[in-house]
């Protein structure tokens, strides 16, 4: 297996390693789609991320990787088992990377049930796809924009959903399918569709570095990995080691983060304000605030993770507006929301929160998504 260039020696590109981070810690947020020129560390990060992340626990055997603490989740063949009385053992691997090729056809994606089989013997026999192969770990799909649109919907549904069902002919399969969807591509051989584009919950858009030291640095860094790759990963390694157990412990925190109604009245407000269309924004946002909030190692969300979520939602839903021609920074955006609180908008717009929100609420006026 050839070396992993070490996620911590990337040299700056900031917002490409955050959005990842964040991915790692709740791929609930429905993944990140990557921009840039060629040369930018793109596929590096994404492959680095992936030798990052902690080990797994999985049902043993399974073909699926089910996650043995959550049975409702369990793919068909795990149901069944449990069903006839066994108790499913489990093991620990490692997180699994897998790349998609852009000639990738929708049977390979999502897995084929073979019919004949089926019909003359009267067995269920599902041959699994790259989905199931990427479940609980890291989906990386390079040059996304070259891969067939049908195909780019179903693995974005997939990601939304967390779980692949294949149904032919009166026959259904289901299995999990909860993955870091990671996309990456050059702008310069065509962009996605807008549907599809917006279907990616985090954008990054990315440049190569300008400042001559940072230039250094790469060169540097990247011919010290290519003559002692052992010797360059013993450099980083406790900073690997330290990053990789934060994003461990933010993913056992995440659920917990906890958020206030003047949070979500940020978060509309902020949305509304820039004419984002549909809904699916606030939502990426309140989810990767949540994120960034257990990230730290915090119970509650602030300003201050909203800007920085809507720093990676924003800039590929809006048609016009200061992200047209030059990203609006996470200081602006802060600088924006503290406006929006004051103005009378989020008065009006907290008048119209319906009864049914107030009825979630505990009794410190914080609730979880």
């Amino acid at each position: 297996m050839p070396a992993i260039y070490p996620f911590t020696a990337v040299v700056g590109q900031e917002r490409m390693r955050r959005a990842l981070v964040l991915n790692a810690v709740d791929p609930r947020i429905g993944g990140v789609l990557i921009r840039g020129e060629r040369g930018t560390a793109k596929s590096t990060a994404a492959r680095a991320l992936a030798a990052l992340l902690p080990n797994v626990r999985v049902v043993s055997d399974c073909r699926f990787s089910c996650d043995p603490d959550k049975p409702n989740t369990w793919c068909t063949e795990c149901r069944e088992r449990a069903k006839h009385g066994e108790v499913l053992q489990s093991i620990t691997r490692t997180t699994p990377f897998v790349n998609l090729p852009v000639s990738a056809t929708e049977d390979r994606v999502v897995g084929t049930l073979d019919i004949e089989k089926a019909i003359q013997k009267g067995v269920r026999s599902f041959e699994p796809g790259v989905l199931a192969a990427a479940n609980r770990g890291l989906l990386y799909i390079d040059e996304v924009n070259l891969l067939d649109d049908h195909v780019v919907d179903v693995l974005l549904d997939a990601a939304a959903m967390g779980v692949n069902i294949v149904e032919r002919e009166g026959i259904s399969f289901t299995h999990p399918a909860r993955f870091i969807l990671v996309g990456t591509m050059n702008p310069e051989e065509g962009d996605l569709r807008p549907q599809l584009l917006d279907r990616f919950a985090l954008s990054v858009e990315i440049r190569g570095i300008r400042d001559a030291r940072e230039r250094v640095q790469i060169m540097e860094r990247n011919i010290a990995f290519e003559e002692d790759a052992g010797r360059f990963f013993e450099e980083w390694k406790e900073k690997e080691t330290d990053l990789s157990q934060q994003i461990e412990n933010a993913r056992r925190l995440v659920d917990e983060v906890t958020y206030t109604r003047q949070n979500l009245l940020s978060i509309a407000a902020l949305t509304a304000s820039l004419n984002v269309d549909g809904h699916r924004s606030d939502l990426v946002i309140l989810k990767t605030s949540r994120a960034q909030a257990a990230f730290e190692g915090r119970r509650k969300i602030n300003d201050r993770d909203i800007a920085l979520a809507a720093e990676l939602a924003l800039p590929h839903r809006l048609k016009s507006g200061p992200f047209q021609h030059e990203e609006m920074g996470m200081e602006e955006l802060q600088e924006r929301i503290e406006q929006l609180q004051g103005g009378s908008s989020a008065g009006a717009m907290e008048d119209s929160l319906s009864e049914s929100e107030e009825e979630k609420e505990d009794p410190s006026g914080s609730k979880k998504a």
